[in-house]
Protein backbone atom coordinates (compact mmCIF):
# COMPACT_ATOMS: atom_id res chain seq x y z
CA UNK A 1 0.00 0.00 0.00
CA UNK A 2 0.77 3.67 -0.54
CA UNK A 3 -0.10 6.26 2.20
CA UNK A 4 0.17 9.65 1.51
CA UNK A 5 -0.60 13.12 3.20
CA UNK A 6 -2.41 15.36 0.94
CA UNK A 7 -2.29 18.91 1.18
CA UNK A 8 -4.95 20.60 -1.14
CA UNK A 9 -6.70 23.60 -1.87
CA UNK A 10 -10.84 23.70 -1.51
CA UNK A 11 -12.55 26.49 -3.85
CA UNK A 12 -15.70 25.77 -2.01
CA UNK A 13 -14.21 26.37 1.38
CA UNK A 14 -11.29 28.69 0.73
CA UNK A 15 -9.25 27.04 2.87
CA UNK A 16 -6.15 24.48 2.48
CA UNK A 17 -7.52 21.30 3.33
CA UNK A 18 -5.96 17.79 4.50
CA UNK A 19 -6.66 14.66 3.63
CA UNK A 20 -4.89 11.01 4.01
CA UNK A 21 -5.06 8.65 1.18
CA UNK A 22 -3.92 5.17 1.30
CA UNK A 23 -3.64 3.58 -2.68
CA UNK A 24 -3.42 0.08 -3.41
CA UNK A 25 0.17 -1.54 -4.50
CA UNK A 26 0.72 -5.04 -5.69
CA UNK A 27 3.34 -6.41 -3.31
CA UNK A 28 4.93 -9.56 -2.81
CA UNK A 29 7.89 -9.38 -0.25
CA UNK A 30 6.48 -7.45 2.29
CA UNK A 31 6.82 -8.72 5.98
CA UNK A 32 3.91 -9.89 7.37
CA UNK A 33 1.60 -8.11 4.82
CA UNK A 34 0.40 -8.73 0.62
CA UNK A 35 -0.68 -5.50 -1.04
CA UNK A 36 -3.16 -6.41 -3.94
CA UNK A 37 -3.92 -4.25 -7.07
CA UNK A 38 -5.53 -6.27 -9.18
CA UNK A 39 -8.70 -3.39 -10.62
CA UNK A 40 -8.17 -1.79 -13.31
CA UNK A 41 -9.65 0.79 -11.33
CA UNK A 42 -9.48 1.26 -7.43
CA UNK A 43 -13.15 1.22 -5.67
CA UNK A 44 -13.02 3.67 -3.11
CA UNK A 45 -13.85 4.13 0.04
CA UNK A 46 -13.81 7.65 1.83
CA UNK A 47 -13.96 7.12 5.73
CA UNK A 48 -15.01 10.29 7.64
CA UNK A 49 -14.24 11.24 11.38
CA UNK A 50 -15.87 12.60 14.42
CA UNK A 51 -16.22 15.75 16.20
CA UNK A 52 -13.23 15.23 18.12
CA UNK A 53 -10.77 13.99 15.07
CA UNK A 54 -9.43 14.46 11.94
CA UNK A 55 -7.92 13.19 8.83
CA UNK A 56 -5.11 11.53 11.26
CA UNK A 57 -7.41 9.41 13.14
CA UNK A 58 -8.22 6.23 11.31
CA UNK A 59 -4.44 5.23 11.19
CA UNK A 60 -3.76 6.19 14.83
CA UNK A 61 -6.44 4.42 16.44
CA UNK A 62 -6.94 1.60 13.59
CA UNK A 63 -4.84 -0.58 11.31
CA UNK A 64 -6.98 0.39 8.31
CA UNK A 65 -4.44 0.04 5.72
CA UNK A 66 -3.39 -3.52 7.05
CA UNK A 67 -7.39 -4.21 7.10
CA UNK A 68 -7.54 -2.84 3.23
CA UNK A 69 -4.33 -4.06 2.06
CA UNK A 70 -5.46 -7.16 0.20
CA UNK A 71 -8.64 -5.71 -1.18
CA UNK A 72 -7.14 -3.25 -3.79
CA UNK A 73 -9.19 -0.67 -2.70
CA UNK A 74 -8.29 3.26 -1.97
CA UNK A 75 -9.05 5.05 1.02
CA UNK A 76 -9.92 8.63 1.25
CA UNK A 77 -9.65 9.94 5.01
CA UNK A 78 -10.34 13.68 4.50
CA UNK A 79 -10.30 16.56 7.31
CA UNK A 80 -13.75 18.03 7.66
CA UNK A 81 -13.24 19.76 11.32
CA UNK A 82 -16.50 20.01 13.17
CA UNK A 83 -18.49 21.50 10.03
CA UNK A 84 -21.09 18.26 10.50
CA UNK A 85 -20.73 17.71 6.75
CA UNK A 86 -23.10 20.66 6.24
CA UNK A 87 -23.60 23.85 4.55
CA UNK A 88 -23.21 25.56 8.01
CA UNK A 89 -25.24 28.46 8.80
CA UNK A 90 -21.99 30.58 9.53
CA UNK A 91 -20.91 30.36 6.00
CA UNK A 92 -18.66 27.60 5.16
CA UNK A 93 -19.62 24.99 2.49
CA UNK A 94 -18.45 21.90 3.93
CA UNK A 95 -21.47 19.71 2.12
CA UNK A 96 -20.89 21.12 -1.13
CA UNK A 97 -16.88 20.48 -0.93
CA UNK A 98 -17.35 16.58 0.92
CA UNK A 99 -20.07 15.55 -1.68
CA UNK A 100 -19.34 17.14 -5.10
CA UNK A 101 -15.64 19.17 -4.47
CA UNK A 102 -14.19 16.36 -2.65
CA UNK A 103 -14.23 13.44 -5.19
CA UNK A 104 -13.94 15.42 -8.31
CA UNK A 105 -10.27 16.30 -6.63
CA UNK A 106 -9.60 13.06 -5.69
CA UNK A 107 -10.40 11.61 -9.42
CA UNK A 108 -7.98 14.12 -10.40
CA UNK A 109 -5.21 13.35 -8.25
CA UNK A 110 -5.89 9.90 -8.65
CA UNK A 111 -6.98 9.12 -12.05
CA UNK A 112 -7.24 5.06 -11.29
CA UNK A 113 -9.94 5.74 -8.46
CA UNK A 114 -13.35 4.35 -9.60
CA UNK A 115 -16.46 6.98 -11.02
CA UNK A 116 -18.48 4.06 -10.55
CA UNK A 117 -21.60 4.82 -8.00
CA UNK A 118 -20.87 0.93 -7.21
CA UNK A 119 -17.76 0.99 -6.36
CA UNK A 120 -17.58 4.43 -4.44
CA UNK A 121 -18.58 3.84 -0.91
CA UNK A 122 -18.20 6.12 2.17
CA UNK A 123 -18.09 5.00 5.87
CA UNK A 124 -17.47 7.08 9.33
CA UNK A 125 -18.29 7.17 12.94
CA UNK A 126 -20.34 9.41 15.18
CA UNK A 127 -20.38 12.85 13.11
CA UNK A 128 -18.87 10.26 10.59
CA UNK A 129 -21.57 8.01 10.67
CA UNK A 130 -24.07 10.52 10.44
CA UNK A 131 -22.23 12.04 7.62
CA UNK A 132 -21.91 8.60 5.91
CA UNK A 133 -25.35 8.41 5.32
CA UNK A 134 -25.87 12.04 4.68
CA UNK A 135 -24.02 11.71 1.47
CA UNK A 136 -25.50 7.98 0.79
CA UNK A 137 -28.79 8.96 0.95
CA UNK A 138 -28.47 12.71 0.07
CA UNK A 139 -25.64 11.69 -2.99
CA UNK A 140 -26.53 8.27 -4.24
CA UNK A 141 -25.82 8.87 -7.75
CA UNK A 142 -22.34 9.03 -6.43
CA UNK A 143 -22.52 6.78 -3.33
CA UNK A 144 -23.57 2.94 -4.16
CA UNK A 145 -22.99 2.13 0.10
CA UNK A 146 -22.67 3.86 3.27
CA UNK A 147 -22.02 2.39 6.41
CA UNK A 148 -22.20 4.71 9.78
CA UNK A 149 -20.80 3.07 13.45
CA UNK A 150 -22.46 5.03 16.17
CA UNK A 151 -23.96 7.83 14.02
CA UNK A 152 -25.89 10.77 15.08
CA UNK A 153 -28.52 9.28 12.83
CA UNK A 154 -32.03 11.32 14.16
CA UNK A 155 -30.55 14.36 15.22
CA UNK A 156 -33.75 16.53 14.43
CA UNK A 157 -35.77 14.24 16.76
CA UNK A 158 -32.54 14.06 19.31
CA UNK A 159 -32.64 18.19 19.21
CA UNK A 160 -35.76 18.34 20.79
CA UNK A 161 -35.67 16.21 24.08
CA UNK A 162 -31.58 17.86 24.15
CA UNK A 163 -29.80 14.46 23.31
CA UNK A 164 -27.47 16.51 21.37
CA UNK A 165 -26.72 19.37 23.86
CA UNK A 166 -28.88 23.07 23.86
CA UNK A 167 -29.32 25.35 21.60
CA UNK A 168 -25.87 26.84 21.80
CA UNK A 169 -23.86 29.26 19.45
CA UNK A 170 -22.10 26.32 18.08
CA UNK A 171 -25.27 24.21 17.20
CA UNK A 172 -27.02 26.69 15.79
CA UNK A 173 -23.67 27.75 13.84
CA UNK A 174 -23.98 24.82 12.01
CA UNK A 175 -27.27 24.17 11.53
CA UNK A 176 -28.73 27.77 12.13
CA UNK A 177 -32.26 27.72 14.61
CA UNK A 178 -32.16 23.71 16.15
CA UNK A 179 -36.07 23.92 15.14
CA UNK A 180 -35.20 24.34 11.59
CA UNK A 181 -33.47 21.20 10.98
CA UNK A 182 -36.36 18.70 10.94
CA UNK A 183 -37.52 17.92 7.61
CA UNK A 184 -34.56 19.63 5.98
CA UNK A 185 -31.58 18.22 4.05
CA UNK A 186 -29.61 18.02 7.10
CA UNK A 187 -32.68 15.40 8.25
CA UNK A 188 -31.87 12.37 7.63
CA UNK A 189 -34.73 10.54 8.04
CA UNK A 190 -35.91 13.38 5.38
CA UNK A 191 -33.51 12.53 3.11
CA UNK A 192 -34.88 8.74 2.86
CA UNK A 193 -37.72 9.59 2.47
CA UNK A 194 -37.47 12.05 -0.07
CA UNK A 195 -35.13 9.45 -1.63
CA UNK A 196 -38.05 7.47 -2.14
CA UNK A 197 -40.21 9.73 -3.10
CA UNK A 198 -38.66 10.75 -5.86
CA UNK A 199 -37.52 7.41 -6.96
CA UNK A 200 -33.43 7.73 -6.87
CA UNK A 201 -31.15 5.15 -6.94
CA UNK A 202 -30.81 3.50 -3.58
CA UNK A 203 -27.74 2.91 -1.60
CA UNK A 204 -26.47 -0.38 -0.18
CA UNK A 205 -26.66 0.77 4.19
CA UNK A 206 -25.08 -0.51 7.00
CA UNK A 207 -24.67 0.58 11.07
CA UNK A 208 -23.71 -0.58 13.82
CA UNK A 209 -24.56 0.99 17.16
CA UNK A 210 -23.65 -0.24 21.16
CA UNK A 211 -26.09 -1.01 23.27
CA UNK A 212 -24.62 1.20 25.60
CA UNK A 213 -23.89 4.33 23.19
CA UNK A 214 -25.64 7.24 24.26
CA UNK A 215 -26.31 7.53 20.34
CA UNK A 216 -28.54 3.94 20.53
CA UNK A 217 -31.94 5.32 21.00
CA UNK A 218 -31.15 7.42 17.50
CA UNK A 219 -30.25 4.37 15.89
CA UNK A 220 -33.26 2.55 16.57
CA UNK A 221 -34.84 5.28 15.65
CA UNK A 222 -33.46 5.76 12.39
CA UNK A 223 -33.70 1.82 11.63
CA UNK A 224 -37.40 1.65 12.24
CA UNK A 225 -38.02 4.71 10.15
CA UNK A 226 -35.79 2.80 7.08
CA UNK A 227 -37.20 0.21 7.45
CA UNK A 228 -40.65 1.60 7.38
CA UNK A 229 -39.70 2.76 4.10
CA UNK A 230 -38.76 -0.56 2.61
CA UNK A 231 -34.96 0.22 2.17
CA UNK A 232 -32.91 -2.87 2.85
CA UNK A 233 -30.67 -2.22 6.06
CA UNK A 234 -27.76 -4.46 7.56
CA UNK A 235 -27.89 -3.60 11.03
CA UNK A 236 -26.16 -4.67 13.96
CA UNK A 237 -26.37 -3.66 18.11
CA UNK A 238 -23.95 -5.28 20.32
CA UNK A 239 -22.71 -4.47 23.31
CA UNK A 240 -20.62 -2.08 23.53
CA UNK A 241 -20.34 2.37 23.73
CA UNK A 242 -18.78 4.92 22.23
CA UNK A 243 -15.38 4.19 21.80
CA UNK A 244 -12.58 2.69 19.34
CA UNK A 245 -12.38 -0.64 20.50
CA UNK A 246 -15.19 -1.03 19.24
CA UNK A 247 -14.59 0.79 15.26
CA UNK A 248 -11.88 -0.85 15.05
CA UNK A 249 -13.69 -4.18 14.96
CA UNK A 250 -16.53 -2.62 13.11
CA UNK A 251 -14.54 -1.22 10.20
CA UNK A 252 -13.46 -4.22 9.72
CA UNK A 253 -17.03 -6.06 9.57
CA UNK A 254 -18.02 -3.11 7.03
CA UNK A 255 -15.08 -3.93 4.47
CA UNK A 256 -15.97 -7.33 4.47
CA UNK A 257 -19.46 -6.09 4.00
CA UNK A 258 -18.55 -3.97 1.14
CA UNK A 259 -16.33 -6.53 -0.56
CA UNK A 260 -17.41 -9.61 0.08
Amino acid sequence: MALMEVSYFSNVLGLTMTMNVIIPQQTSSQIGMVGASDYESYPTLYLLHGMSDDHSIWMRRTAIERYVSELGIAVVMPTTHLGWYTDTAYGLKYWQHISEELPKICREFFPRMSNKREETFVAGLSMGGYGAFKLGLGKSETFGAAASLSGALDIATAFVPGEMGEETPFWSGVFGSLEGVKGSDNDLLHLSSELIKRNRSVPRLFMWCGEQDFLYEQNQRALKHLEELGLEVTASFTEGDHSWVHWDEQIQVVLKWLLP
